[in-house]
This record gives structure tokens, C-alpha cells and sequence, in this order.
């Protein structure tokens, strides 16, 4: 048993993860053995995110305080929570890939922006393109324009070269005359 410093340190812990995360998801984990936790956290490591398991009052507490509202009910049973700090999409895509791998592995909800999404708002997160490809889909609709004024320009000037090349052809056909 944790004694109430520990406790409080915990919940610093939590309070500050809360904080500095793109986003949060909780899972409940029962079932699942060591070396399958083990393999959750390195996968999700890859994506810098982390997997942590803590009491359901605590992270109770540490969401009221950092002012994140309708978490409790999630709160039941063993639960874990997957911090997102770079991509907030990446952990959804990452624990709907492992719930598929491990069946006991199961989403209860997650916080996005500081606002608490359902089940369906984290698959929905899961289905969204990684951040690559929707940077290269806005590169590429950025591009389009520019493109397009390109060709329009290099075809105006071949119609220029083709009109000075007519006129040139006819200069040279009156001077022969």
C-alpha cells in the first residue's frame, strides 16, 4: 500500500501527464499477462506515447484538477491510461491495431483536447490518416495552383514563340519576294 506521499507524488504525476499530453485514452487491461503489457508499452514507446496503470481514484483526482470534466464514469474496473505527447492520433491507431492482436485489450474512452471523447470518437481517431499523409494531401492541394499557373504560363509563351516564329517565316518569305 502506497503510503500518502507516495500517493501525493503519483498524483503530481498523473496531474502533469494530463497536462502536457495531446491526448489521453483509457484502456481496461484485465487479462492481459506480463509479456503482453510489456509488448503494449514498447509499441506504443515507438510512438511516443506511454502506458500507465494507476488507481481510478487518482486519476479521478488528477483529471478534476487539471479541469478535465465526465471522466468518472469511465473510471471502473482495472484501467490504464495511454498518453499521446506528439501525435494524438498515433495511440489510437496504435492500441486499435493491438486490441485486434489482444482481445482482452479494451478501449473505455479518451480525452482529446482536453475534452472527453466515447469509444466511437476514439475509433474515429484510429481511422484518420497518419499526420504524413495529410501533410502531403495539403502540400499537394497547395501545389495544384501553382502547378496549373505554371503550365498556363509556359503554354502562353509557346503560343509566343509560335506567333514569333510565324512572323519570322513571313518577314523571311517578303524579303525573298
Amino acid at each position: 500500500m502506497p503510503t500518502k506521499r507516495e500517493k501525493q507524488v503519483m498524483l503530481a504525476d498523473l496531474k502533469e501527464k494530463f497536462k502536457t499530453s495531446k491526448s489521453a485514452i483509457l484502456t481496461n487491461y484485465r487479462g492481459l499477462d506480463v509479456a503482453a503489457m510489456t509488448r503494449i508499452r514498447r509499441r506504443l514507446r515507438e510512438k511516443n506515447s506511454e502506458f500507465k496503470v494507476a488507481k481510478n481514484t487518482l486519476m479521478a483526482i488528477a483529471a478534476r484538477e487539471v479541469g478535465l470534466e465526465g471522466l468518472e464514469p469511465y473510471l471502473e474496473g482495472p484501467t490504464a491510461v495511454v498518453f499521446g505527447y506528439e501525435d494524438p492520433v498515433a495511440p489510437a491507431k496504435v492500441l486499435s491495431e493491438l486490441a485486434r492482436e489482444f482481445k482482452q485489450l479494451e478501449v473505455k474512452a479518451g480525452i482529446l483536447e482536453g475534452k472527453v471523447i466515447d469509444v466511437g470518437g476514439v475509433r474515429q481517431l484510429a481511422d484518420l490518416p497518419s499526420r504524413e499523409i495529410l501533410l502531403g494531401k495539403v502540400l499537394g492541394g497547395m501545389q495544384a495552383p501553382m502547378y496549373g499557373f505554371a503550365s498556363a504560363l509556359q503554354g502562353l509563351l509557346r503560343n509566343l514563340v509560335y506567333v514569333l516564329e510565324a512572323v519570322r517565316k513571313q518577314k523571311a518569305g517578303e524579303a525573298a519576294v
